[in-house]
């Protein structure tokens, strides 16, 4: 019998070994989709296992290896593992229903266990040569799902523009990585917590965190390569689910990872508040002026991972982790349930839109902030006064009132109650979350503090706006409605720096 301190390595071993497994795939869709459920419920089951051995240990047990080199277990890559097993275990149950009769149904499976293997090996990454090689196997699997309906040319695109990325991320990591093995003279992650503990960073060392977080933005669709995820929508709704539920919050979890390199390099987090507070205002805009519901969730995708990306520059690593796996469980069931949103969304075009009141779009900060402020003073310590602000802002919304009432409609009080009693529970939702054993730890990046607020403070502005007076922001309404053209320019850079054949020809 192992000894117990191994048992988390091993437990954690198991999810990718099992999907690993479920990739050779015979004649015979029915047979496969038993074999993959059995082996995704057998991986879960090993990853609540690893959490649970993980959650008994002291607060400053170090990761546990793994049998196999440059894996480790660790409390943070623990509660993701868990995420990602039920994630795939429900999107493989629903896949099985939802593209029955298609004759390519093995491929998918293969492909959908791929992913998920290769997401597990990240989570457990402890070295830069493991880490390349799982994310780099991430987008490889992908490739298949994404292309599952090979006629459709936006499909292909999407597939391309994805390759494009993936493989300039690559670059990027393989550029951080040599910078600091050079620096540190290991591969290793622990020697390079051990050497920034110890060491400043030095030139190589920031110019490795600079070029890490550009290839996270690479592949966490922030502007302005996000068109990818847009033109997604030609695959399966499941492939969907697994791309904004589960895929793209990978970039969330590596920055979370290294945030010791990150800390040690102010430009390194400087550039992800900008570029992630960019990509969260433009996308917000972007996603109010769609009428079709799952591009109005891919821009939300968008928006979400940039003010994701934000969160990790700004050292907020646990509100980022409860915004990853609160993201990824709403996105999901919001995919997964397309089909309904659509119906929900035709019983209300049959009643007409009522702009909400001037009023409350002026009193909703105050409001909302008045609730965020109040309930934050329970943990002060839970994250600095200006990000209270920034959650006011970013909440407002829900305390908008119609101008006008239906006959049938609720009143204007049971209607602020309600708004109010949501955003009372997401604020303490937030604060209970930082009581949870993450095994992360927060570094506030107070100077960016003025620039964040500034930034959701247009974003609010502009959407109190385009709801008040419609007309006085024509121009700019058509220019969130075509993504400010910033796709346009990303896909012909795309073509040209790797030209391809994406429109399929006649005989295809």
């Amino acid at each position: 019998m192992p000894p117990l301190a191994a048992l988390p390595g091993l437990c954690a071993l198991l999810p990718p070994l099992l999907m690993l497994a479920a990739l050779p795939q015979r004649p015979g869709a029915a047979a496969g989709w038993r074999r993959f459920h059995a082996l995704a419920v057998a991986a879960l089951l090993a990853s609540l296992a690893s959490l649970g051995l993980q959650l008994g240990l002291p607060a400053a047990t170090p990761a546990a290896a793994s049998p196999l080199p440059g894996l480790a277990a660790g409390q943070l890559g623990a509660w993701v593992a868990v995420l990602v097993q039920v994630l795939g275990t429900v999107i493989g149950a629903v896949s099985s229903r939802s593209l029955e009769g298609e004759p390519r149904q093995p491929r998918f499976i293969a492909a959908l266990a791929g992913v998920l293997a290769a997401v597990q090996l990240l989570l457990l990454a402890d070295h830069w040569l493991v880490l390349i090689a799982a994310w780099a196997g991430v987008g490889l699997a992908l490739q298949p799902l994404l292309c599952f309906y090979d006629d459709r040319p936006f499909a292909r695109l999407a597939a391309h523009k994805k390759r494009v990325a993936d493989r300039l991320a690559d670059l990027l990591l393989l550029a951080a990585a040599g910078l600091a093995w050079q620096a540190v003279g290991s591969g290793s992650l622990p020697a390079l917590w051990q050497h920034l503990a110890t060491q400043a960073a030095s030139p190589g060392l920031q110019a490795a965190a600079v070029c890490l977080a550009l290839a996270v933005v690479l592949r966490t669709a922030l502007l302005p390569v996000h068109g990818w995820l847009l033109q997604v929508m030609e695959a399966p709704t499941p492939v969907s689910a697994l791309l904004h539920a589960g895929v793209v919050n990978l970039g969330g979890f590596v920055l979370i990872r290294f945030a010791p390199l990150l800390e040690a390099v102010p430009a390194a987090r400087a550039l992800l508040v900008a570029l992630g507070l960019a990509t969260a205002v433009l996308a917000g805009f972007v996603m109010l002026t769609r009428v079709s519901i799952k591009l109005r969730l891919a821009w939300s995708t968008v928006a979400q991972m940039g003010f994701m990306v934000m969160e990790c520059g700004l050292g907020l690593y646990t509100l980022a982790l409860l915004h990853l796996l609160g993201h990824s469980l709403y996105k999901a069931q919001a995919f997964l349930a397309a089909a309904g949103a659509v119906e929900d969304t035709r019983r209300r075009l049959l009643r007409p839109a009522v702009a909400p009141s001037v009023a409350s779009l002026v009193m909703a900060p105050a409001g909302a902030a008045a609730l965020v402020f109040g309930l934050a003073a329970l943990a002060p310590a839970a994250w600095p006064a200006w990000w209270s602000g920034v959650l006011a802002l970013a909440w407002a919304p829900l305390l908008w009132l119609p101008a006008t009432r239906g006959p049938d409609e609720p009143g204007a009080l049971r209607r602020l109650l309600g708004a109010a009693a949501t955003l009372a529970a997401l604020t303490l939702a937030a604060l209970l979350g930082h009581a949870l054993p993450f095994g992360v730890a927060d570094a506030p990046l107070a100077a960016a503090g003025p620039a964040v607020l500034a930034g959701l403070g247009a974003l609010y502005g502009g959407l109190a706006l385009l709801q008040a007076r419609p007309q006085a922001l024509a121009g700019w309404r058509r220019w969130s409605y075509a993504g400010f053209y910033v796709d346009e320019f990303a896909t012909r850079a795309a073509l040209r720096l790797w030209p391809t054949r994406w429109m399929p020809a006649a005989s295809d």
